[in-house]
């Protein structure tokens, strides 16, 4: 009668907690503040829940509607126990059948409107629901695209996909039947309560013995329950994370014989998912196993006293009979009780961790300037760099820069402490250091992927948080050492660097970057290259890259050792093409070998987080000794103390 058939709660998600040493450690996705050791400081279900106003506001007719078409079928439960009462007492007592066929027909007319009334409860959210999912899945996306490299340098990819995926499904459920049964369920239970008093008194008061002992209970369970199922659904993000590193990793993991032990990392992880889930259920269980078992042993007492009154004529058959059947359909929202809450706390950790993503500052810690500029602003913006660009010289110019990373133990040197830099306008600066000097994170605070933690970075005279990030990112064009492709065709992957660009730039940028394999391929530019690029060689991906990055003509350039992955020959034909794209902007270029270094007008050298040098590539082979040896190869300092990035 009611719909116990939907109350098939989702499983929730898995987390490692034990390492195995051999194969590659996933980086820990979890934010300080709520890892699932410690599952974070237990809030208030209700005021977690109502963190989904905004969005369930637009739905909020649509709700009501759900609401009250349940709450109609539901009380309409409540009336055939009255019904039931008038048949015992009335035909079956007087053995009048004529006078059974009505009401007969109300019981089946009742039965019609509570099938009618739960399928128009179900028609009129199944499609906002949808919407509202979307809506929310929209914005989780849009929020990571907007969020600064240092946040996904801390969350692992797994935790961000299960809550774009379960979380989003878990809140969807709640909004679709627990939240409408946890209203409708207590205002039956309200409503049959006072049925039953007016049927009787003291049976009422007899059942209603469990209620405090239940209350009391309810409320312990809320408090372990919530920390289990939230446990859960960060295992669930740590061991998506698992997964996606070994299907991405498969080549790494087969060639190097480590498939099995990721397999037994991952069963160990699917383990302690176990253990987790089979805690909920045994919280579950003993909250069932009471919420079930007090009521029935009420009933069975209000069964015997109701008898004993009958006997003794003070109550009619048919009022028994009526209490009775009133108790029994009140035994949905009683014995729901335990299912409800459980997925109202499934739903509350859900919503927490989809708002702990969207409560994430945008800006990575940069001056308030940086964060929201509005389009009038974004427009001066624009103008002012336009001018910028044609009156000055100033080209790219950082003064002070510092920078550290914002997971650097306290005890460790910034790994930049005061980066003096001038890249004159139209010059190609090369930038060379040992490994983990700096070099790339440097390139990094050009176009904001990172914010500097101290001094001034301009381009032609104007500081970067001034200018709005899109407008930013529009003048800054950047190659990286890893070139990332995505599933998508060739072409779509190069003109992510500028998608306005038409088809004679997208040609010549391809020519540039010597790409002329995507001729051979089965489609040319329309061919699809697969998820990360997989299909094509390292050298492939790099000339890809390096063609996006020069696809549409940027006012600045940054490469990162963009030839690494080419042979010799194809390595000289790009930078003989390089040269005239070079001619026309302002570059930045971390250089690893002498051929990249001669592309360049001036050669800076990082060291000890400073720039230690600054001229040609012969003045410094005469004046640096670091730089010496660097490009000999006698020596290839590696700097202690800092990560490699």
């Amino acid at each position: 009668m009611a719909e116990n058939q939907e109350s098939t709660l989702p499983q929730s998600p898995p987390r490692p907690e034990q390492e195995d040493p051999d194969p590659p450690t996933p980086r820990s996705g979890h934010p300080p503040r709520s890892t699932p050791a410690t599952a974070p400081e237990h809030r208030s279900t209700v005021r977690s829940l109502l963190r989904l106003w905004p969005y369930a506001r637009v739905i909020r007719w649509r709700l009501a509607t759900s609401i009250s078409a349940a709450l109609v079928a539901m009380l309409s439960v409540l009336v055939v126990p009255l019904v039931l009462g008038r048949i015992v007492d009335g035909p079956i007592a007087h053995h009048d059948l004529s006078a059974l066929w009505p009401l007969a027909g109300a019981l089946l007319l009742l039965g019609l409107v509570e099938a009618g009334l739960f399928y128009t409860r179900r028609v009129v959210l199944a499609g906002p629901l949808a919407g509202l999912e979307t809506a929310m899945r929209g914005d989780l996306y849009a929020k990571l695209q907007r969020l600064p490299v240092s946040f996904h340098d801390r969350w692992a990819s797994g935790q961000l996909l299960s809550r774009a995926t379960s979380d989003m499904f878990t809140m969807r459920l709640f909004l679709a039947f627990p939240l409408v049964f946890l209203v409708v369920n207590s205002l039956m239970f309200a409503a049959g309560t006072a049925v039953m008093f007016v049927l009787d008194w003291r049976l009422a008061l007899i059942t209603l013995l469990p209620a405090v002992p239940l209350i009391v209970l309810t409320r312990h369970f809320e408090s372990g329950y919530s920390l289990a199922a939230r446990r859960a659904q960060d295992q669930t993000g740590d061991l998506a994370t698992v997964i996606e590193e070994s299907v991405l990793g498969i080549r790494i993991l087969k060639a190097f014989g480590r498939h099995r032990t990721m397999a037994e990392r991952f069963r160990s992880q699917t383990h302690e998912l176990r253990e987790t889930e089979l805690h909920k259920a045994g919280l579950l269980a003993n909250l069932w196993a009471v919420i079930v078992g007090l009521p029935e042993l009420a009933l069975g007492c209000a069964l015997a006293v109701g008898a004993y009154l009958v006997a003794q004529d003070e109550l009619t058959t048919g009022t028994l009979v009526a209490f009775l059947s009133t108790a029994l359909a009140l035994r949905w929202p009683v014995e729901s009780l335990g299912w409800l809450l459980a997925y109202a706390n499934e739903a509350a950790t859900a919503t927490d961790r989809y708002f702990e993503v969207l409560d994430e500052p945008e800006d990575g810690g940069a001056p308030a300037a940086a964060v929201a500029v509005p389009a009038k602003a974004e427009a001066d913006a624009d103008a002012a760099t336009a001018t910028a660009t044609a009156g000055t010289d100033e080209g790219i110019r950082l003064t002070g820069v510092r920078f550290r990373y914002p997971d650097a133990p306290d005890d460790t040197p910034d790994l930049l402490c005061g980066i003096d830099l001038h890249v004159r306008r139209g010059e190609t600066m090369a930038l060379v250091g040992a490994t983990g000097s700096g070099k790339t994170t440097l390139t990094a605070l050009l176009p904001r992927l990172y914010e500097a933690t101290g001094g001034t970075i301009t381009l032609d005279g104007r500081d970067i948080r001034e200018i709005p990030r899109a407008r930013l990112r529009e003048l800054v064009s950047v190659a990286f050492e890893e070139p990332t492709l995505f599933s998508a065709s060739v072409g779509e992957n190069v003109l992510m660097g500028a998608p306005d660009a038409s088809p004679e730039q997208l040609r010549r940028a391809l020519d540039t970057a010597q790409a002329d394999f995507v001729e051979r391929l089965p489609a040319g530019t329309e061919t699809q290259v697969g998820e990360q690029g997989l299909s094509l060689s390292g050298g492939q991906r790099q000339r890809l890259a390096l063609a996006r990055a020069v696809v549409g003509d940027p006012a600045f350039l940054v490469l990162d050792d963009p030839l690494s992955a080419l042979d010799v020959h194809t390595e000289a034909l790009v930078e003989q093409a390089l040269r005239e794209v070079l001619g026309s902007t302002t570059a930045l270029v971390v250089a690893h070998r002498p051929s990249t270094v001669l592309l360049a007008d001036r050669v800076a050298v990082l060291a000890d987080g400073r720039i230690a040098a600054v001229g040609t590539h012969q003045e410094l082979l005469r004046t640096c000794a670091v730089y010496r040896e660097l490009m000999s190869g006698e020596a290839a300092p590696v700097l202690e103390g800092s990560p490699a990035r």
